[in-house]
C-alpha cells in the first residue's frame, strides 16, 4: 500500500501559496509597467519559475508516494497522476505548459519573450488554484484508504 507524506505535501502547497500572494504583490497592472521596471520583471519571472517548481514538486511526491513508477520526465508525472485519477485530462495539459514556460525561463533567459510571460502571469495564476483544487480534493478523497501520514 501506498504512503503519501501528506504534511509534506501540504507544506508545498501552502508555500505555493505564498508564492502566488507575493506574486500578485508585485504584478504591475499593464504591460508597459512590467517592461520598464526590470527588477520588478525579474522578480516576477522569478516567483514564477519557482511556483512552477513547486508544483512539480508536488506530483513528484505524489508520484512518489502512489508507487507509480519512475517517471522519464517531469511530463511523465502528469501522464501518471492523470491515469491515476489524481488530476484532470485539462490540468494535466496546463501541467505541460507550465513545464515549458519554466524551462524557457531558466533555460533560454536571453530569449525569454515578455510579452508572454506578462500574459501568463495576468491571466494563468489560476491555473495554480485549480491544481492545488485538485491535489486537496484528492488527497481529501483518499484520506481513509491510502495509508496517508496525519
Amino acid at each position: 500500500m501506498a504512503e503519501l507524506d501528506t504534511p509534506r505535501i501540504l507544506a508545498k502547497l501552502d508555500a505555493l501559496e505564498g508564492y502566488l500572494e507575493e506574486l500578485k504583490s508585485i504584478l504591475p497592472l499593464d504591460f508597459e509597467e512590467y517592461q520598464r521596471n526590470f527588477e520588478r520583471r525579474r522578480a516576477c519571472e522569478r516567483l514564477l519559475q519557482i511556483s512552477i517548481e513547486t508544483v512539480i514538486d508536488v506530483c513528484s511526491l505524489l508520484v512518489k508516494g502512489m508507487r507509480l513508477g519512475l517517471p522519464g520526465e517531469e511530463d511523465d508525472l502528469f501522464d501518471k497522476l492523470h491515469r491515476a485519477g489524481v488530476i484532470s485530462e485539462h490540468m494535466r495539459d496546463k501541467l505541460r505548459k507550465m513545464k515549458g514556460l519554466r524551462n524557457i525561463l531558466v533555460h533560454e533567459y536571453a530569449r525569454v519573450d515578455d510579452r508572454l510571460v506578462y500574459g501568463a502571469l495576468r491571466e494563468r495564476l489560476r491555473d495554480f488554484a485549480q491544481f492545488k483544487h485538485e491535489i486537496l480534493g484528492f488527497l481529501k478523497e483518499q484520506g481513509n484508504t491510502m495509508g496517508i501520514r496525519k
